[in-house]
């Protein structure tokens, strides 16, 4: 999934900026948009869902005939993400969220933070070029985004299989207790070369299909680093591959870490820990 932000200051055209990208990315793919709205409160009190929420609830989910309504006390922008990639978005247009690490065009004098384009008008936006850049953002893929992704697939017919893979911060290891973790790669190098392997895996006997998604930057403890899925005729097939496509990323693909401990932080390739 490739995400923009599009952020200005109120009566700056954010969503007819919004409305315009929509239009145009769906050309290309599925779309998703986020709005962040502040103080506003979509669960109305006294409703039956709200009933429901405020007896312990923790997701309350409403359908009427048009429409399905998600009730969460998990409400940041990196929950947003995860469901839009999860239902299998191509593309997340996020209005809002100033400070937020995500590329951003800025309408107006906004302050923000990681702009990538700015505006003094909402008219003056060039579509086509700002499509071209959105689809040269860095990917952001979750477990459920890639296995959506291969049963989008024309071969999918062929598999009897998915087989998938997550590696996690490890919190404990050893005498050491792990805060997070720090990855850095070597950019475009990185993803090409985890597509050279995913190919290369491709050509075994009864896979259909591999794919492998690894994340950049801070990492707390808990969370996904490495995502990898393989779809096979058979799982026999299939578990060798799942285990080879991960000892090659390990080897092969141009990603360091740094992990940060309660005792002190280190490149684990430099130490000897």
């Amino acid at each position: 999934m490739k995400i923009i932000s599009v952020v200005g200051y109120k009566k700056t055209g954010k969503t007819a900026l919004v409305e315009q990208l929509v239009k145009a990315l769906k050309k290309h793919g599925t779309v998703g948009t986020i709005k962040h709205l502040h103080d506003h409160s979509l669960h109305t009190p006294n409703t039956d869902t709200w009933k429901h929420a405020r007896a312990g609830a923790d997701v309350v989910i409403g359908v009427t005939p048009h429409e399905l309504v998600k009730f969460s006390n998990e409400n940041s922008l990196d929950r947003a993400l995860i469901e839009l990639a999860d239902e299998g978005m191509d593309f997340a247009v996020v209005e809002g969220w100033k400070e937020s690490a995500l590329g951003k065009i800025a309408l107006g004098d906004v302050e923000a933070t990681n702009i990538l384009l700015r505006l003094n008008r909402q008219e003056n936006a060039d579509i086509d070029e700002i499509v071209d850049m959105v689809q040269k953002q860095p990917e952001y893929q979750t477990l459920a985004s890639l296995v959506k992704r291969i049963r989008r697939s024309g071969e999918i017919e062929k598999a009897g299989a998915i087989g998938t893979f997550s590696g996690i911060v490890r919190a404990v290891s050893a005498n050491s207790r792990t805060e997070f973790l720090e990855f850095e790669s070597y950019g475009e190098v990185a993803r090409q070369k985890m597509d050279e392997i995913c190919s290369a895996l491709k050509q075994e006997e009864g896979i259909v299909e591999v794919l492998m998604y690894h994340r950049t930057g801070i990492i707390q403890k808990g969370e996904d680093i490495v995502h990898i899925v393989v779809a096979a005729g058979h799982r026999e097939q299939m578990f060798p591959v799942l285990r080879e496509a991960i000892e090659r990323l390990k080897r092969e693909v141009p990603i360091w870490k740094k992990e940060h401990t309660l005792e002190g932080e280190w490149w684990v390739h430099d130490s000897s820990k």
